[in-house]
């Protein structure tokens, strides 16, 4: 089999790979959103869409199911810590809304005018059904599944008690909304601190305040920092209160709606002499979000400490146990030695 490989250096990797399957190839190497070294490699959601929507010029067979392609990609993201950008094809937040007042026209004249393919097909599902503060777990399980969200009953009650405590805040909930909470639960970060409660004092003409409440088996800590921000004065006060070091390399926030009371989400990426982690928070409180993903990736950060240091103990440990073991199998031979020449 010829197989295609080509990454996104002069943003060609998913043309040069449909050159490659008209020229022979039967195999393409791809990635979902394109992730990869450098510019990335070919998108495996543009490549698969391209075959299907242009089925008259590419007329091959492909074994994949087109509408797991959304999830799968807001899969990735929470995973790796890395937004996709709005304007992305096929996935992006863009990909199927229309602004311009004639691309609008035309959309609701014919729908294909504007779209060569549909929303559905990638996994986007359209509904009539409207959650909010008054659902019940029945109507909200039900949306979850016509998402492709199957949940056994732990995770059902974890995701609708986080729902009900959005739906006091937001008055409508979106299926966006829906797919964050998933990807927050499902993706969760170890327990080790929590955040009980946080108090900010800001303004333009002040140094921000903020005084942090963490929890760890089941004790309160709390510290009040000042700093140039209410982000910034969060994150001093939880660095002081887990008293470790770490560095701040990357800050994402995004709105996952549109509208006043949207969900916020933030993507952050720490770092120490061990490794990076990354952590993820969602709530209509960027501040909230803000520290929910500082504490996730904080808290992966002193689990991967606290496994390095069981690790170190275990490896003395066994170097004891070992030297213990040889010592007393020299002393066995000592013994047979001495008794041998005794005869």
């Amino acid at each position: 089999i010829i197989s295609v490989h080509c990454h996104n250096d002069l943003g060609m990797a998913v043309a040069n790979s449909l050159a490659g399957v008209q020229g022979g190839a039967r195999q393409v190497e791809c990635a979902v959103c394109g992730i990869g070294e450098r510019a990335g490699n070919a998108a495996l959601e543009e490549l698969v869409m391209a075959l299907r929507t242009r089925s008259d010029l590419l007329d091959y067979t492909y074994n994949l199911d087109t509408t797991q392609l959304y999830k799968t990609s807001r899969l990735l993201s929470s995973i790796t810590g890395v937004a996709i950008s709005p304007n992305k094809a096929i996935v992006g937040a863009n990909a199927f809304a229309h602004e311009s007042g004639i691309h609008q026209h035309g959309m609701l004249a014919h729908a294909q005018t504007y779209e060569i393919m549909t929303p559905e097909s990638i996994g986007l599902k359209k509904t009539k059904m409207v959650l909010g503060k008054h659902s019940g777990q029945h109507a909200f399980t039900r949306r979850m599944e016509e998402l492709g969200y199957f949940l056994d009953e732990e995770m059902t009650n974890k995701l609708f008690a986080d729902f009900k405590n959005l739906a006091d805040k937001k008055k409508e909930i979106e299926d966006r909304d829906l797919i964050a909470l998933m990807e927050s639960g499902t993706h969760a970060a170890p327990k080790i601190y929590e955040l009980d409660n946080f108090v900010v004092n800001s303004g333009n003409n002040m140094t921000a305040t903020a005084c942090v409440t963490l929890v760890r088996d089941g004790r309160k800590m709390q510290s009040v920092e000042m700093a140039t921000g209410p982000v910034y004065a969060c994150y001093k006060a939880v660095e002081k209160i887990i008293n470790y070091s770490f560095v701040l390399e990357d800050y994402q926030l995004r709105a996952v709606t549109e509208h006043r009371d949207a969900l916020g989400e933030v993507l952050v990426k720490i770092s120490d002499n061990r490794g990076v982690y990354r952590g993820r928070g969602v709530s209509t409180d960027v501040i909230e979000a803000s520290l929910q993903s500082l504490l996730a990736a904080v808290n992966r950060m002193i689990e991967a400490r606290d496994d390095d240091s069981e690790k170190v103990e275990w490896d003395q440990l066994s170097e004891e146990m070992l030297a213990r073991d040889m010592k007393v199998s020299g002393t066995v031979k000592e013994d047979v030695s001495k008794e041998y020449k005794n005869g």
